[in-house]
């Protein structure tokens, strides 16, 4: 059957005036009735209103197709049309029982994980925690009336009328949750927690730095190991904030791994780099439309900020003789690919590339859903002027600097045949198993002695994890089985999307 768009009538309905077209994609839709073609009449229940205009939140025009089906297109980044995956809004005014199917038209990429079974997220005012849909009411699929564009389209059935439903592409995570965040810790007086504002974005939201450290056993005689984590320099990649602070949560925490880590090694994070941009609901760019992970070599104090402190902050302590930069790790989140993984450097030194393998495997100990085999390690061009490329070069070779990538949809278990889709507290507890992994490194390399503590930092969570009982093996087994596993280790051009 011939699939033909209706002209429909669209309103907003705080001020009546009717709208459309594509001058709709510059902003965001706000308190839009959709109404059937001619109708004029008062509003009735089932006659849709659609919203965006919230923080995060993205969605730039709907047509009416039917009674039952509406086009949705993506507002693209702010000052950059190239990129159109990040969506998130809300629909009120429904008919208890109301059917609809919702088209996604407008994606600006054509590989997605809706092709294997992924599904956008919901919530409603009664039901506030965020769930996928079902997988079978999702289709991914080239359409014929979008010029062949890639369409998701997903089939809904509202069932309370006084709800509002929000959709989104995936858990949202905003700069205000973090604001949140952020201050319930600072209220905990934590004596080894500071929380500082490295700098403003352009529309002047906080850049936080968060240092976590034991100051009272750092011998100021003694180097001092320091990790360098950041995350959400891409703003739809909201999985990245999850892990964040999971990693912090346990960094924060009584665990007597983190209490160990704490007494040997400084953590300094800053856990939203493009705060704009997540406040604006963009996918990829800050406000005036930059990748911003394309901008290290050289960031613009005007232009890019956040990053400029940032860098200047790193190269300040990759200076300092008192401090030795062991890691950074920008967390990210990928659309194609399963599991959590990483991208790593290539040298030129065989045993360097042998020592950087070292974290990864041991994650992938920790971790059931981290995968060292989707792990790989390139220098490709395009990537030059990403955070692991630019430090990479510029860091010494003690120092090793990593994408940590985790899947937007799921992650495959050893042995299983089946996806598990990824929940915020999945995503957080792999946070939590980056950070203590940082414990079985630092044993590995002799900075923390096995202790008295060793008989407990063996905790439940992390014998289910490992799938045979034993625990981690944090003696000798364990480096034996991190350095025969890494010789088999090899360079990997990036051929994925989405990436870094």
């Amino acid at each position: 059957m011939e699939r033909k768009m209706e002209e429909s009538t669209v309103r907003d309905v705080e001020t009546g005036s009717e709208t459309g077209g594509e001058d709709a994609l510059v902003g965001n839709v706000n308190k839009l009735m959709v109404s059937p073609p001619g109708y004029s009449g008062a509003p009735r229940k089932g006659h849709l209103v659609f919203d965006a205009c919230f923080e995060s939140g993205n969605l730039g025009r709907v047509d009416y197709i039917s009674e039952f089906e509406f086009d949705l297109f993506i507002r693209p980044d702010t000052c950059n049309p190239r990129f159109r995956v990040w969506f998130n809004f809300t629909v009120e005014n429904v008919r208890e029982t109301q059917r609809v199917i919702f088209n996604v038209v407008n994606f600006s990429k054509t590989k997605s994980l809706y092709r294997d079974g992924m599904s956008p997220v919901v919530k409603s005012t009664s039901r506030p925690k965020w769930q996928r849909l079902p997988a079978k009411n999702v289709y991914y699929y080239r359409c014929p009336d979008h010029r062949r564009n890639y369409v998701m389209s997903f089939a809904f059935c509202f069932d309370r009328e006084d709800d509002v439903y929000q959709f989104a592409y995936c858990f949202p995570y905003t700069y205000s949750r973090l604001q949140h965040y952020l201050a319930s810790l600072e209220r905990r007086n934590l004596p080894y927690l500071q929380r500082e504002q490295l700098g403003l974005s352009v529309q002047q939201r906080r850049l936080d730095l968060l240092t976590i450290t034991n100051s009272d056993h750092l011998s100021p005689e003694r180097e001092k190991k320091l990790v360098f984590l950041t995350a959400r320099v891409h703003p739809g990649e909201s999985p990245a904030s999850f892990i964040c602070q999971g990693v912090i949560d346990f960094l924060v925490s009584q665990h007597p791994v983190a209490q160990i880590l704490r007494d040997h090694v400084i953590f300094k994070i800053v856990p939203m780099l493009n705060p704009d941009g997540v406040y604006l609901g963009n996918y990829r760019c800050s406000l005036m439309g930059f990748d911003l992970n394309r901008h290290w070599q050289d960031p613009s104090p005007w232009a890019h900020p956040t990053l400029h402190a940032v860098k200047q902050l790193i190269v300040q302590m990759n200076q300092d003789p008192r401090v030795s930069l062991e890691f950074y790790i920008d967390v990210h989140a990928h659309s194609t690919m399963l599991n959590g993984f990483m991208y790593g450097n290539v040298f030129e030194d065989e045993e360097r590339v042998q020592r950087q393998a070292v974290f990864p495997r041991l994650l992938c100990q920790n971790a059931p859903d981290f995968s060292f085999s989707n792990t790989s390690f390139n220098r490709d061009v395009v990537k030059a002027g990403t955070g692991r490329r630019f430090l990479g070069g510029l860091l010494d070779d003690t120092s090793y600097c990593y994408t940590l990538e985790v899947s937007f949809y799921s992650y495959m278990t050893a042995g299983s045949n089946a996806p598990v889709p990824y929940t915020e507290e999945t995503y957080m507890k792999l946070g939590r198993n980056v950070a203590r992994t940082f414990l079985d490194y630092y044993k590995l390399n002799n900075l923390i002695k096995n202790n008295r503590h060793s008989t407990h930092i063996q905790s439940p969570e992390v014998m289910s994890h490992t799938g045979n009982g034993k625990g981690n093996g944090f003696g000798r087994d364990t480096v034996e089985r991190a350095s025969e596993k890494s010789q088999g280790v090899r360079h990997q051009t990036d051929r994925r999307t989405g990436t870094d």
